[in-house]
């Protein structure tokens, strides 16, 4: 792993740890769902209609993790942001993974 790498490594590393902030905050600050979080209809609440885009796509996309939880029935935040973390790990893993290989193929095109 060159140094680059490392620094990425790491730095998605801190981001995953930080990912339990999306259940805390909103909390804290009595906000509802955490930021960019919305469905269609809460958007609708907030603006007082809903974006054509956001109508058209919002059920295209399905998380793999569904709301970040193994056990949406476990209502612990301790066991919540747990989950959150291993949420993250795997998408973060997934994004180094990507990235590792597309810049091996752009590599190995250039050469």
């Amino acid at each position: 792993m060159n140094k680059l790498q490392k620094k990425i490594t790491i730095t998605l590393l801190i981001l995953t740890l930080l990912t339990p902030a999306g259940l805390f905050l909103p909390v804290f600050f009595n906000a509802g769902d955490a930021w960019g979080e919305w469905s269609a209809a809460t958007v609708k609440e907030f603006i007082g209609y809903v974006p054509e885009g956001l109508a058209r796509y919002s059920g295209t996309w399905k998380a793999p993790i569904d709301g970040y939880t193994i056990n949406s029935r476990d209502a612990s935040e301790v066991h919540q942001s747990g989950y959150y973390i291993i949420s993250g790990l795997i998408g973060a893993t997934m994004a180094m993974t990507a990235t590792i290989l597309f810049s091996k193929l752009i590599i190995r095109h250039e050469k």
